[in-house]
């Protein structure tokens, strides 16, 4: 199995970040690729454009980082389309202290606005359910939390449900944008 068929996770993304000498998070670019694929189904080219223009560098270093780069990009495509509902955003997890995962969320939700912003104009905007317009303004608050904060049990279920608003915000743009995909609920084809 090659890399690109992997599943990625936060440490695999930011250890290709750190091959190419970057320090920064991958959480901001995942926002920003998850926001891509729901509004303008980013190409795997485009998206290794961005990634390496993130990073400072003119292509990935070598075959297996542009492998894990791309089967990033693969894997938020099928988890935002799956039927599932499964996707999930790229965030530090639990090696992680509280506040450094409250940092990823922040970063997440500000590369995500921040191509909402871009891209969808008042035409668009307009068309979106009233679900997801809140959903989205509330993202916008998201990404001005305090993250300073300690390691307790209440702030770790505050973070755990910031999350999965963030991420039901991401799923219900993705669905709106893409009719029929996921397909949740799958009627029998009538038979002729």
């Amino acid at each position: 199995m090659s890399l690109i068929d992997e599943r990625q996770d936060f440490s695999d993304i930011a250890d290709v970040f750190l091959l190419h000498g970057s320090m920064q998070s991958p959480a901001f670019l995942d926002g920003r690729l998850c926001a891509l694929l729901a509004l303008r189904d980013v190409s795997a080219e485009s998206w290794l454009d961005e990634v390496c223009q993130s990073l400072g560098v003119e292509q990935p270093r070598d075959q297996p980082s542009a492998e894990r780069l791309l089967g990033w990009r693969r894997q938020t495509l099928e988890a935002l389309s799956a039927s599932d509902l499964d996707y999930m955003p790229l965030l530090p997890d639990e090696l992680f202290s509280l506040g450094e995962q409250a940092q990823g969320l922040k970063e997440w939700t500000q590369g995500f606005v921040e191509v909402i912003d871009e891209v969808a104009d008042s035409e668009l905007r307009e068309r979106w359910s009233q679900a997801l317009r809140e959903a989205l303004s509330d993202l916008e608050g998201l990404g001005r939390i305090d993250t300073d904060i300690d390691d307790s049990p209440e702030n770790e279920n505050d973070l755990f449900t910031l999350t999965e608003h963030a991420r039901m915000a991401a799923m219900l743009l993705y669905t709106e944008q893409h009719p029929g995909m996921p397909q949740v609920e799958q009627a029998d084809a009538p038979v002729h």
